[in-house]
């Protein structure tokens, strides 16, 4: 069975934790790629300039391979990597969570920062809306105009988004499917007459 589900947040969350005196203010946002990871970065940096960190995690991709945690600055492994622990735990991808540091004058330590950023961390996740969404897969199909209701039957009986079609001298059509039910949408698709798959 192929997995093809992963689980990610619907929209921008804030989580906040005090521990002696430090601020810890966490948000979580939903991107898609480090592009979009840089812009949120930029954007939070600017907006929290004063602030002592600015740390950080994100995760991308169904697979969860990619994936990187940043301390700015705290103690190695204190920040970063318990902000990506909350997100694995969760079992999240396609998330960037932040975490914005305002000191409060009494050193917390090691074990402090590693609780703090972990807690402050899962607050965000917590007020998030986790969503589940389907990995899909595409496929194109070229197809004589004769056997455009044979196609089309197969599509009203699986299912699958019609992403874009065109009729030049053949019929060309894109469509979209939950990976694990693409394999049988080919299978069908091949049997039509004169059909090939454009790969």
């Amino acid at each position: 069975m192929i997995e093809d589900t992963y689980k990610t947040i619907a929209a921008p969350a804030e989580g906040l934790y005090t521990e002696k005196r430090s601020k810890f203010i966490a948000i979580a946002l939903p991107v898609r790629t480090v592009d979009e990871v840089k812009t949120w970065l930029d954007t939070y940096q600017k907006k929290y300039y004063d602030a002592r960190h600015v740390c950080y995690a994100y995760m991308l991709g169904p697979e969860r391979k990619d994936f990187r945690a940043n301390d700015n600055g705290e103690p190695s492994g204190t920040a970063g990597k318990p902000i990506l622990g909350q997100i694995n735990s969760n079992g999240l991808t396609d998330i960037l969570v932040i975490v914005v540091r305002y000191f409060g004058g009494i050193k917390l330590g090691t074990s402090g920062l590693i609780v703090a950023y972990r807690t402050a961390a899962a607050e965000a996740i917590g007020a998030a809306t986790v969503l589940e969404k389907t990995v899909d897969a595409e496929v194109t199909v070229l197809f004589e105009y004769p056997f455009m209701n044979d196609v089309m039957r197969i599509v009203k009986e699986e299912g699958p988004v019609i992403v874009s079609q065109g009729y030049d001298t053949d019929c060309s059509m894109t469509l979209r499917i939950r990976s694990s039910l693409m394999p049988r949408l080919r299978q069908r698709l091949e049997k039509v007459e004169t059909l090939r798959i454009d790969e």
